[in-house]
């Protein structure tokens, strides 16, 4: 045992070396990204396009590559996806799909990856711990709860993978195989974790917490909503999983995956009537205040994401773990693995994250936080001036190492997979350095209104579902005058909220109740592939509700913010509310309130 600490210990300290060196260094190694980048991949097809002449240095890269959104490169992820094996994005093959949880056309969107971006990802993980160690010592001493999860997953025409970026993790063996290190050991075993049913995976998992209870150290999920979501699992469930403890047994009902009742029954279930008790008695009580911390006393800290929309769970997390610090590790997406937050235990609202110059090429867009920013579906061609031909300006981005501190930018990445000068959609604004690397807050995602999960609704995407509801109104002469939203997270899980404003033209003929409540259905059945899964599949997002406000209420609200300083001849209705007075202005005027009947239709998604 010796031997192993002081291997970690070595481990740890070689992990924050690296890390000193990448950040002293990250303009050069910047350049020898772009550089490998470019001399990789010069030879595919779209990277010809623009005639680089096998050049692989900045300038060259910047005057000729033009930035581009999703939309500029769905022809190309399209043929790819089709079967097209040649050098179109990448010289090395493209290994599948990572899709990311932003939608194009109500569709997840499609990310080429290659074999070694497996590799990447695995880097910034073994980075984690060494920076958490340096905060809250004695982490190898137990376990960590991670409520983790599969989703599902389907193959494109061609025949590739096309999957959620931590299911492809999860799935490799970089994960299942991973090399024991006492910092990363977790109470759930990985035929839990891949378990594709998520009822049965969240049960073996909550099972392995409880029996494990005083070995966890940390509790954690990708997401906060994730980790409320298993709060309130086990609200439900308390009473199965207390018996199957007290006899140590699972019920056969409950748990069908022969993997699971295998690894469950051989390694950890065992009778405990004592544990089954003492869950009893903590459950069944209507208190819920500090569960955590009552069920799992030795917890030092939660692990979950709640930067951006995710933030608006912390007084949840809050009420449910009396306070303990919330850490927020990683920057990560579908596209591309970022960074990390070098101080895991600031508050959330001081998190920044340090991206690491390895990872990929990052350039950054100038944006300004007062400005309204244009579809999320308008192409770079007409939104940036650029084309196939370079005779219109290219933007000029900022290069990692010339960003200055408070201001605001959006993320701009050329990764290995043969993402070239790709508009991620994130907005971040800068916090500091450390070194020559700058530190980012996460501000927002561009164009999204509501997010629940992993879910993103833009306006868009809710002016048509609302479009599509009004039509079950015009039957009894009546419309949506106007309408508002907002992401309601004081349930679990969270739902969208939809405020309505109706004009009635027939009061002896008003929409009835269960008509109003079929509007709600109609929204969701029109709203995007993620959201009708997190509906469907993950019960992740509860029933949309749709709240009727008295004829007025609209005029109150443009009153309201012209007192406080709004042009009159600018103001527009907000699509979506979060400020404390409207919320209370808008709920004091609620007529009625319709939830959707039954859950939207979801298959998995079929790549045509």
């Amino acid at each position: 045992m010796a031997d192993s600490a002081a291997a970690c210990d070595h481990k740890n300290a070689k992990a924050l070396q690296f890390i000193e060196e990448m950040t002293k260094n990250a303009d050069s190694v910047q350049e020898k990204v772009l550089a490998e980048i470019l001399s990789r991949n010069g030879e595919t097809e779209y990277l010809r396009r623009y005639q680089l002449g096998g050049a692989t240095d900045r300038n060259t890269f910047k005057s000729k590559i033009p930035v581009i959104t999703y939309e500029d490169l769905q022809p190309e992820i399209q043929r790819i996806a089709n079967g097209d094996r040649s050098p179109i994005l990448s010289a090395h093959p493209i290994s599948e799909f990572l899709t990311s949880s932003g939608t194009s056309a109500g569709e997840r969107k499609l990310m080429p990856t290659i074999q070694e971006e497996l590799d990447r990802r695995q880097l910034l993980y073994s980075l984690l711990m060494p920076v958490m160690n340096l905060y809250v010592p004695g982490l190898d001493k137990g376990k960590g709860l991670y409520f983790l999860f599969v989703k599902s997953e389907t193959k494109t025409p061609g025949g590739l993978l096309a999957r959620p970026v931590l299911t492809s993790y999860y799935k490799s063996d970089h994960f299942k195989t991973r090399p024991y290190d006492p910092y990363m050991v977790y109470t759930s075993p990985n035929e839990a974790i891949l378990c594709s049913d998520s009822f049965q995976s969240m049960y073996s998992q909550m099972l392995c917490g409880l029996y494990q209870r005083q070995q966890v150290l940390r509790v954690g999920a990708v997401f906060a909503s994730g980790l409320l979501r298993a709060i309130r699992f086990l609200q439900l469930n308390w009473r199965q999983l207390a018996h199957d403890i007290s006899t140590g047994t699972l019920n056969p009902k409950v748990i069908t995956d022969p993997s699971i009742r295998q690894c469950l029954t051989s390694q950890l279930l065992k009778p405990d009537p004592e544990l089954a008790q003492f869950i009893t008695k903590e459950c069944h009580e209507e208190n819920w205040q500090g569960i955590i911390t009552r069920i799992w006393p030795n917890t030092k800290y939660l692990d979950v994401i709640v930067t951006g929309a995710m933030a608006q769970y912390i007084p949840t997390l809050d009420y449910y773990s009396c306070g303990l610090p919330l850490a927020c590790t990683m920057y990560a997406s579908s596209e591309c693995y970022f960074g990390l937050n070098l101080k895991p235990m600031c508050k959330p609202s001081e998190v920044s994250y340090t991206i690491m110059p390895n990872m990929a090429y990052f350039e950054f867009l100038p944006h300004e936080p007062s400005s309204s920013s244009s579809s999320s579906s308008s192409s770079s061609s007409s939104l940036l001036g650029t084309n196939n031909n370079n005779t219109s300006p290219i933007p000029k981005l900022v290069d990692l190492v010339d960003l200055e501190i408070g201001k605001e930018y959006e993320l701009v990445i050329t990764t290995y997979a043969g993402l070239n000068r790709y508009r991620v959609g994130d907005i971040l604004r800068v916090t500091g350095f450390h070194n020559s690397a700058p530190q980012f807050h996460f501000v927002r995602r561009k164009n999204v209104l509501l997010s629940i999960d992993s879910d993103k609704t833009d306006e868009a995407e809710l002016q048509v579902a609302v479009e599509n509801a009004s039509q079950l109104l015009r039957q009894f002469n009546t419309s949506v005058v106007e309408y508002t939203s907002y992401a309601d997270t004081k349930t679990i899980p969270g739902h969208y909220v939809i405020y309505w404003e109706l004009l009635v033209k027939d009061l002896a003929n008003a929409p009835s109740h269960e008509v109003l409540n079929q509007c709600c259905l109609t929204m969701e059945e029109a709203m995007n592939s993620v959201y009708r899964q997190g509906r469907v599949a993950d019960n992740s997002i509860g029933p949309l509700e749709i709240r009727i406000v008295k004829s007025g209420t609209f005029e109150e609200l443009m009153d309201y913010a012209i007192s406080r300083g709004a042009s009159i001849n600018q103001y527009k209705v907000p699509r979506c509310v979060n400020f404390t007075p409207i919320m209370e202005l808008l709920d004091s005027r609620v007529l009625s309130a319709h939830f959707s009947p039954a859950c939207p239709h979801w298959t998995p998604e079929r790549r045509q």
